[in-house]
């Protein structure tokens, strides 16, 4: 490629995910980072039926100022990404071409974009992709599987449970092996959606029903006291950690409200106060995290720091959130790597990984 040519990026958002709106919150900043003197923007809304638009012109977000009712409004150019050996392009239902694209960029938060299912698709159609490959999404997203992988690594989780339908364990069960409080989760979803603090025997099989509506799996885990504790991590083979932030939510709990509609739903601190200790063990935790479930690119490590200084990972995030107020770009903008800087750093990243990936054989 000609190197005073402009790559063009594919930017995706929207989605089925219960993070939609999230998702398109997100977008906004990403889109608004990229350098136009290096990027030629290609903006692909994806609607909660799964249908893929090209956003010409715009982003076509109505009630883009109010994260409560932000929604991608629909379009007539509905598109499919088609792999043409070397390359890939874009091309429109009524069979014209949009053209090739370099780089694609997920900002889809959850299932259908966060869990391997766009990254698979890129692989297929040989294009670089933004973030972790198809295993590290995977791995990242179910918190069960992720737990069960840091657990085996050494890595301090939280003690779960893992129900599935038809096999529910009582809350008296539950409470005798995990504590009198714990966490109610759907396995596959991020933003704290289906999440339930449950401290009673109703609270708890209201919270088993809430998360089953959105996954067929469920995670119960015991609650962990300690200090929120959010480090960004930005690299393939050689990640590097953020300064750490801590959140510290209104009401205990950071919920969905608290991320995102609540402007003083949670008070962000940026560096997080810690000793030296604490700072090294909470950096060095999150990237044997990232290494661990196979990430690449970027990810957001969540947990919790308790007061002997151990790091409890709760999460980990492949496809962290860039609205105005997200904690990943922030914690890099603290560490000095402002989001337009960062933003490079990413699509070289996927670049980087995409140019390695097809130095391998394909025949014996």
């Amino acid at each position: 490629m000609d190197q005073n040519q402009k790559l063009r990026v594919a930017v995706v958002f929207g989605g089925r995910s219960a993070e939609h709106e999230i998702s398109l919150l997100s977008a906004q900043n990403v889109i608004g980072s990229l350098d136009p003197e290096k990027y030629e923007p290609v903006l692909i809304g994806i609607d909660r039926e799964g249908r893929w638009f090209l956003n010409e012109g715009s982003m076509h977000l109505l009630n883009s100022e109010d994260p409560s009712a932000i929604q991608l409004a629909s379009t007539s150019s509905e598109i499919a990404l088609q792999s043409t050996g070397p390359s890939s392009r874009l091309v429109r239902d009524d069979g014209g071409l949009v053209g090739a694209i370099d780089v694609l960029f997920p900002v889809l938060h959850g299932p259908y974009g966060e869990d391997g299912t766009i990254q698979g698709l890129a692989k297929l159609a040989d294009v670089p992709c933004v973030g972790a490959g198809v295993l590290g999404s995977a791995a990242g997203m179910d918190k069960d599987v992720a737990n069960r992988l840091l657990r085996d690594a050494g890595i301090p989780v939280a003690r779960f449970i893992t129900i599935r339908r038809g096999h529910t364990p009582d809350y008296a069960t539950v409470t005798a092996e995990l504590g009198d409080r714990v966490y109610v989760k759907p396995a596959n979803l991020g933003s704290s959606v289906g999440i339930s603090r449950v401290e009673s025997a109703g609270e708890y099989v209201r919270a088993v029903e809430g998360a089953f509506a959105y996954d067929r799996k469920v995670i119960v885990e015991e609650e962990i006291r300690g200090r929120e504790i959010e480090v960004s991590i930005l690299g393939n083979d050689e990640p590097i950690a953020s300064i750490p932030g801590e959140i510290a939510a209104a009401d205990g709990f950071y919920s969905y409200a608290a991320k995102y509609l609540d402007e003083n739903g949670a008070t962000l601190t940026i560096p997080a106060e810690l000793t030296e200790a604490e700072r090294a063990t909470v950096q060095a935790t999150a990237l044997r995290s990232f290494e661990v479930l196979e990430c690449a690119g970027m990810a957001r490590v969540d947990g919790f720091l308790t007061t002997d200084g151990v790091f409890f990972i709760n999460e980990i995030n492949t496809i962290p959130g860039f609205t105005s107020i997200s904690m990943y770009p922030k914690l890099f903008e603290a560490s000095g790597i402002p989001q337009t800087e960062l933003i490079d750093r990413l699509i070289e990243l996927a670049i980087e990984r995409h140019t390695s990936d097809r130095t391998l054989k394909l025949e014996p």
